[in-house]
């Protein structure tokens, strides 16, 4: 048995390699990090190949091991060069991620540790530097002292926990799923259907509310429906407002909606995942007038933050609703009972086992200061104006409703033909392209072309660039059909 196990540690020890060999690995990922970041500005944003990086499946997992310059070289052409580069400053579709190169060294760092982030017991340090983070974010969004949150995934799992919370809050029991009402409206994010059939919720009614000529959620509506719902013998339960559409960059009117949440006792949700934190910029203070009396925020560091992507937060404003839904002890933890400073992620999420992300968001923001990123914040929001005014200049372009944040929707109107087609015709050529990555949406059938300001690396430069690759493209149509 003993020489079996020095057998076997022999080759076991392959995975704690020496100092030698991590220089040297340290080296080539140096090297192809700083080769990556410094091809951005003459990077696509947008790659397309017939192979769409096919050939990795020449590296399926085997016996042997191979040179980690060869998988680099895999990584370059199979992974960096097909589809959207979304560290380019071109990336200009959807609602773009961050990257910052601090957040890498913070990954790097939590996985070199690799500390069990979910347990104040075991990373003491790691979670009080978690939590400080959430309770900045607290302070940002102007809640109480008894608000708390979690750092999620993204803003997917953080309005599912947003939803289940309530769902616990309000006693809410399988014989009143038929009854309960969520308000929300078409513009409402797609996770948040993901989060009520995941949370059990498929069977409650779904009231979508209208828009009004703005495309933000008419409270008027709201309260009718409310009302109504309530004379009918329903159960209101949950209403969902957006800091921030994903397709048009809109904010519903959250202090009204607020007042009507609070009448009727319904529990009120702001999902902010790409606007909020356009809080930093001050010039935009009146707009969040009503999120403090939200019972919960989805925040999404990995947006306005430009953090890299997996970064999300939910904020809960009185953190024993937090507990009620997540908390759960069990048998073989009891060595941490009552050695708690602090309350654990563990114990107000469904995680147990939890990365430590806090390292991503906390290193950018201490290197950096709060300063560089509340200018590129206004950037962005005056990027998008820039654009918003510049591309109705053009003739035969008409835009949507004026950005209050840094996406705007357009399209162009040709004198023939049908305008759907020409505008699917115009984005596919854009895409064509690669040097700046657009995305689309359809509202009432109409097709549109979203522009969406949020990469830390978009400037001035890009939206000029975008401007000239429409103009060109609609100049060359108007010479053909011509």
């Amino acid at each position: 048995m003993i020489n079996k196990i020095k057998e076997l540690e022999k080759l076991s020890r392959l995975l704690d390699p020496k100092e030698s060999t991590r220089e040297k690995w340290n080296s080539e990922v140096l090297e192809y990090s700083n080769t990556f970041i410094n091809n951005l500005d003459t990077s696509k944003a947008f790659m397309q190949s017939k192979e769409n990086g096919k050939a990795i499946y020449n590296l399926d997992i085997e016996e042997q091991a191979i040179e980690l310059t060869s998988l680099l070289d895999s990584t370059t052409k199979n992974i960096d060069g097909v589809g959207i580069n979304p560290a380019s400053g071109g990336h200009m579709g959807y609602i773009p991620g961050g990257g910052l190169y601090p957040s890498a060294l913070g990954d790097y760092i939590a996985a070199i540790s690799n500390r069990y982030a979910g347990v104040f017991y075991a990373a003491p340090g790691a979670v009080r530097l978690e939590n400080m983070i959430i309770k900045w974010m607290c302070r940002l969004m102007g809640y109480p002292d008894t608000a708390f949150g979690n750092l999620t995934s993204g803003g997917s799992i953080a309005n599912l926990m947003a939803l289940v919370t309530a769902r616990e809050v309000r006693n809410l029991k399988a014989r009143d799923f038929e009854k309960a009402v969520i308000y929300l409206t078409k513009q409402a994010h797609h996770s948040i259907l993901k989060a009520i059939r995941i949370s059990g919720l498929s069977e409650a009614q779904l009231r979508y509310i209208p828009l009004d000529d703005n495309l933000k959620l008419s409270a008027e509506h709201l309260e009718k429906a409310i009302v109504e719902d309530k004379e009918n013998g329903l159960i209101p339960f949950y209403i969902n407002a957006s800091f921030g559409t994903t397709n048009t960059g809109t904010i519903d009117p959250l202090e009204t909606i607020a007042e009507i949440a609070k009448e009727h006792k319904i529990w009120f949700h702001v999902d902010g995942a790409y606007g909020g934190f356009f809080k930093l910029v001050k010039e935009l203070d009146s707009k969040f007038k009503g999120i403090t009396e939200a019972d919960s925020i989805t925040l999404d560091p990995h947006k306005t933050l430009f953090l890299p992507y997996g970064t999300g937060a939910v904020l809960i404003k009185d953190k024993e609703n937090l507990l009620k839904a997540y908390h759960c002890l069990a048998d073989y933890m009891q060595d941490i009972i009552g050695k708690e400073d602090e309350i654990s992620p563990a114990d107000i999420s469904a995680e147990q086992t939890k990365h430590f992300r806090g390292m991503r968001m906390w290193l950018p923001l201490k290197l950096f200061g709060l300063k560089p990123f509340r200018a590129a914040l206004e950037e962005k929001l005056n990027l998008t104006k820039y654009f918003y005014d510049e591309i109705q200049k053009t003739p035969g372009f008409e835009v949507g409703p004026e950005p209050e944040l840094s996406v705007a929707i357009f399209r162009y109107v040709p004198k023939d033909g049908d305008a759907n087609e020409f505008n699917s015709a115009l984005i596919e050529a854009i895409q064509n392209d690669g040097r700046i990555f657009l995305s689309s949406t359809n509202i009432n059938n109409v097709f549109w072309i979203r522009i969406a300001v949020v990469q830390f690396r978009t400037h001035l430069e890009q939206v000029d660039l975008l401007l000239d690759i429409i103009k060109k493209y609609i100049d060359d149509t108007l010479t053909e059909l011509n």
